[in-house]
């Protein structure tokens, strides 16, 4: 027998059996992803990011390595990347003129404003962003949430908005609108791409190229908890 793709499996039971696994999948969604940034704003929870990042990146980990129906092959799975990077590469070319447009005409005196003045800071979010913020925030976001919560989106676009949402809502942190509605952006994006590819590596170089050119542009003020004092 093949293996049911989640959204057949829950069809094919009973009413009452799904409701209450629904509802607390639910409750557990809004709980991880919009409760606890909401907690960490309000001082209420406040441990270090990178520590709250690494600490949820690998239970999530967790998670998926003991769940048995789990193809780990997603975690990285680089041959979906030549497939795809030429679409990636094209809509992030664009994407970045649109932003760059932006930043000189809104924010001329923001405009590449981190490589010319924090060269060796610039520098070193180039390195070590990709590895440490942009890899555990797609196995949170991408790969656990499509994972643990299908359940509850059954089909694919809600389950896209579910991720993006989430991914949005964390970004709340920085204490500014734009960075939630270019997260919810972004977020839909980069679930579009791992919901084609099951490859957390092509959506993480996505992700590394919007992220890394934000820094690089002039954006990077609304990526930082500094932005929201």
């Amino acid at each position: 027998m093949g293996r049911r793709e989640p959204s057949e499996a829950v069809a094919a039971l009973p009413a009452e059996t799904v409701a209450a696994p629904r509802a607390l999948l639910a409750v557990e969604y809004s709980l991880l992803f919009f409760a606890l940034p909401t907690l960490w704003v309000l001082d209420v929870f406040r441990p270090p990011l990178i520590l709250m990042l690494c600490v949820l990146a690998l239970g999530c980990l967790g998670y998926l390595l003991r769940k048995r129906d789990f193809d780990r092959s997603a975690l990285w799975n680089a041959r979906a990347v030549p497939k795809r990077i030429a679409w990636v590469l094209g809509i992030f070319v664009v994407s970045a003129a649109i932003m760059t447009l932006a930043v000189y005409a809104l924010l001329p005196h923001r405009f590449l404003e981190l490589p010319r003045r924090r060269p060796e800071l610039w520098l070193i979010i180039m390195v070590f962003y990709p590895l440490f913020s942009v890899y555990p925030q797609e196995i949170i976001f991408r790969v656990f949430l499509f994972e643990r919560y299908r359940p509850l989106f059954v089909h694919r676009w809600p389950l896209i908005v579910g991720s993006a949402s989430a991914f949005a809502w964390g970004h709340i942190i920085f204490g500014s609108p734009i960075s939630v509605v270019l997260t919810f952006l972004g977020g839909l994006l980069f679930a579009k791409t791992y919901a084609d590819s099951r490859s957390t590596l092509l959506v993480a170089i996505e992700h590394a190229l919007y992220g890394c050119y934000i820094f690089t542009v002039g954006l990077g003020l609304y990526f930082y908890t500094g932005a929201a004092h």
